[in-house]
């Protein structure tokens, strides 16, 4: 599905096949979770390939890296030449791009002096798929940000999202929404989620969820369009009360969500401002 005996990947200034790219078993990242990924997509455009908001994501990516001490002398213009260039080596114009820093050989609970890059893209449809979103009340907590950089995008930061979305599915649902540690509505395993009621949207605020890149270009998206968006705290009560609901994501895209838990959003799907916005953002994606 990611690879095949064809594809090309980036590792440390080498592009190789993607069944030569090898790594010590021994990496910090593989045993301790200290390591820092993006999601990033690229679309095919009237004017070509484009990678969409390259600027911001690995701005992100290497925010993130110096919130979790790991070195790296890769800039935002060469991390995106590179995307691009790996665009390029596997034919690709519709794909998702997945760059990865992980750490060299360390089994101690210490920063390591060497950091790797790893660049890999393939073809991957919207990650919720196209229908209506049944999710479910997780009983898994975000992590509390006095523990950690919860804003970092970490490795095994993800292992708390793989536990909600496996719980979620065990029980019959298509995903999972998280409480924060207060107990306030936060957002999906890989997404961020928003709530339409009585024509405004919803959204809580950063803190206690990543910063998403598509949730920015929503909110961006929103004003721009004269729709009232408020950043607040909420429970699972009051989002039991909205019409319409619906997560962001790179993977995601905008993915609608039909019910949480035994509550079904009254409002028709096409009717909401979700779908407005889905639309919007497809424009702005390809433009």
């Amino acid at each position: 599905m990611y690879y095949n005996e064809n594809t090309i990947v980036y590792l440390n200034g080498e592009w190789l096949p993607s069944a030569q790219a090898n790594v010590s078993l021994y990496n910090q990242t593989m045993h301790y979770g200290n390591g820092i990924f993006e999601g990033i997509r690229a679309y095919s455009t009237n004017n070509g390939v484009k990678i969409f908001k390259p600027k911001e994501h690995y701005e992100r990516m290497l925010k993130s890296a110096a919130l979790m001490h790991i070195k790296t002398d890769y800039t935002v213009e060469q991390l995106t030449y590179l995307s691009y260039e790996l665009l390029e080596k596997n034919g690709m114009t519709d794909a998702y791009i997945r760059p990865l820093f992980y750490l060299d050989p360390n089994m101690s609970l210490v920063p390591v002096d060497k950091t790797n890059l790893f660049l890999c893209a393939w073809e991957w449809g919207r990650y919720l798929g196209d229908k209506l979103l049944r999710i479910k009340t997780s009983s898994y907590q975000r992590p509390n940000p006095k523990s950690c950089h919860v804003e970092a995008k970490t490795v095994g930061h993800y292992i708390n999202s793989i536990l909600a979305t496996t719980e979620a599915k065990q029980n019959g649902f298509d995903e999972a929404l998280m409480l924060d540690a207060a107990g306030f509505a936060a957002e999906g395993p890989g997404a961020n989620f928003f709530f339409e009621k009585d024509g405004v949207l919803y959204t809580c605020p950063l803190g206690n969820i990543l910063p998403g890149i598509t949730r920015n270009t929503v909110i961006d998206l929103a004003k721009q369009n004269g729709i009232i968006i408020h950043e607040k705290f909420f429970t699972i009560e009051e989002v039991k009360t909205a019409d319409s609901a619906f997560f962001t994501g790179t993977a995601a895209e905008i993915a609608g969500i039909g019910s949480l838990d035994d509550y079904i959003f009254p409002m028709e799907w096409n009717n909401s401002l979700g779908k407005k916005l889905s639309a919007l953002y497809q424009e702005e994606v390809r433009k």
